[in-house]
């Protein structure tokens, strides 16, 4: 457990000390924030620091900071390391320039920022590519919630062909369009902090179980062999480079967040609020990613026969079991979450986590579709001050969503399809925005800092261009051949990007 102790370390010692740093860079100040020079009652409106934070909290933590690291930390103990630094240096920055720059720049959307800070064609393939992003993102929060609440809350089977399941759907998607429609402040302003509260006390009770259990966890530099499963071989097999940084994206740095934060920009009251409120609950999203990447090695660890986990390998593919009446059985990531809460939290705790996991989806959806929404509607210029305007937008959204979740459900390996690219086409997304980060800092007097959003931003180019030139969901090419091109995209990308910086400032 030494690993994962010094990966906390790591998190909030390293986050305090560079989010300082971040905020220090960009220099917030007393001028009026565009919740009042804009106040219209619907999405400009002020609320408080801590309401703001909790939802953006709820907003960036969807299923990614849960399934991503359960599937991540099958690369062994070294992403007790990867994530903290990554979130420090990536996701917290990342979170935090694009919240701060909206704020200053008036509460603009992501596709306005990298028009700004781009060119026309490249805002014009950036608009499609991060509105079909959020799409699937707000797609994908219907179908894992749906599916959790039908098999672990209720007992359904969860299948295409039974009642429950599209009713459990439907259910989601009226919620999703009653809080994409109506003003921020009288549906996610009132119910979140309750949402909230479950989340982390979920999150820390979770936590709290691996030390009082002393559950064993592989060490960085010890053995990387646990109850029968070899990280060391999944680290090899399946390539670290690029796959561990396309698998665990929410927790080091997820492109959907740059469309999330924007919505809290337009009800921030001050400036300084924004360290707080984009930066830090980055930071604790880091945390959720850590607690449930170490429940899932300690549930390797305690094995099936104490209901636990057990790896196992299935047509050369390691895959998840329970023990269910005597039987191994397989199982997906989505249900190793509930073997988690009920294993560490009992019965009662365990239903409530699991509703936490629920909700964690659930109000990252709603405001995905809400950011779709405003995403829309700004491209097109379409008025959203009369709610048969908002309503039309958003039934047209929603219909189609409705569609795509009939294939997925349908289709034996549809969601899995439409989970690949998304998570490809998510971690791209945060190019364009560490891009526009890095020229808007070069643009306001701040050169010297442009290697803060350099990092990020070279390392992604690589990470995914690499990842979609070697992936079979890609173009399949040998993988040191992948790792060449993907290593002459990220010079052109980052070179291009600093030559908009140093045009933009002539």
């Amino acid at each position: 457990m030494l690993t994962f102790i010094i990966g906390l370390a790591i998190l909030f010692v390293g986050g305090g000390l560079y989010g300082a740093f971040c905020q220090k860079v960009f220099c917030p100040d007393d001028r009026k924030t565009p919740a009042y020079t804009k106040n219209d009652g619907v999405d400009y409106v002020p609320m408080k620091k801590w309401k703001n934070s909790l939802i953006n909290l709820l907003n960036i933590a969807g299923t990614g900071p849960i399934l991503g690291p359960i599937q991540g930390i099958l690369f062994g103990p070294i992403a007790f390391i990867t994530i903290p630094i990554g979130c420090i240096l990536g996701g917290a920055m990342h979170d935090y320039f694009v919240g701060m720059i909206s704020v200053r720049e008036g509460g603009i959307q992501m596709p306005e920022l990298v028009r700004m800070n781009t060119n026309a064609a490249i805002h014009k393939i950036y608009t499609i590519f991060v509105c079909v992003v959020t799409f699937l993102c707000a797609t994908v929060f219907v179908y894992t919630p749906g599916d959790i609440m039908a098999t672990q809350l209720f007992g359904f089977g969860g299948t295409a062909g039974e009642a429950s399941t599209w009713i459990i759907y439907s259910a989601i998607i009226i919620y999703y369009l009653i809080a994409t429609v109506l003003p921020i402040d009288k549906i996610i302003g009132r119910i979140y902090p309750a949402f909230g509260a479950v989340l982390i006390v979920s999150a820390i009770g979770i936590f709290i179980m691996l030390f009082v259990n002393g559950y064993n966890m592989s060490e960085l530099f010890g053995s990387w062999s646990l109850n029968g499963f070899d990280f060391s071989e999944y680290f090899t097999s399946e390539r670290f480079i690029p796959s561990f940084f396309v698998t665990v994206a929410c927790g080091i740095l997820s492109g959907f967040h740059s469309t999330q934060v924007t919505l809290v920009t337009r009800t921030l009251e001050h400036e300084k609020e924004g360290r707080m409120t984009f930066y830090n609950m980055m930071i604790a999203e880091g945390f959720i990613a850590m607690v449930w990447a170490g429940a899932t090695m300690a549930m390797i660890s305690v094995g099936a026969g104490n209901a636990g986990i057990t790896m196992q390998q299935v047509d050369g593919v390691w895959g998840y079991f329970m023990l269910e009446d005597g039987v191994l059985k397989q199982i997906s990531a989505t249900s190793v979450v509930g073997v988690i809460c009920k294993n560490m939290l009992g019965s009662v705790g365990g239903i409530i986590a699991i509703i936490g996991v629920i909700l964690l989806p659930i109000t990252s959806g709603d405001t995905a579709f809400r950011s779709l929404r405003l995403m829309i509607a700004d491209t097109f210029k379409i008025r959203q001050d009369k709610k048969i305007k908002r309503l039309s937008l958003a039934f047209a959204i929603f219909a189609f969503a409705f569609g795509v979740l009939i294939f997925a459900k349908v289709n034996p390996n549809g969601f899995n399809i439409i989970w690949r690219y998304f998570g490809w086409s998510n971690q791209t997304v945060t190019i364009f925005a560490t891009a526009s980060i890095l020229v808007w800092l070069m643009q306001h007097d701040k050169k010297k800092y442009f290697w803060v959003p350099l990092l990020p931003l070279a390392f992604y180019a690589f990470i995914t261009c690499a990842y979609i030139m070697s992936a079979k969901i890609g173009i399949g090419l040998p993988y040191g051949v992948s790792l060449a091109i993907g290593a002459v995209f990220a010079f052109i990308v980052s070179a291009y990007a600093i030559y908009r910086g140093n045009k933009k400032m002539r």
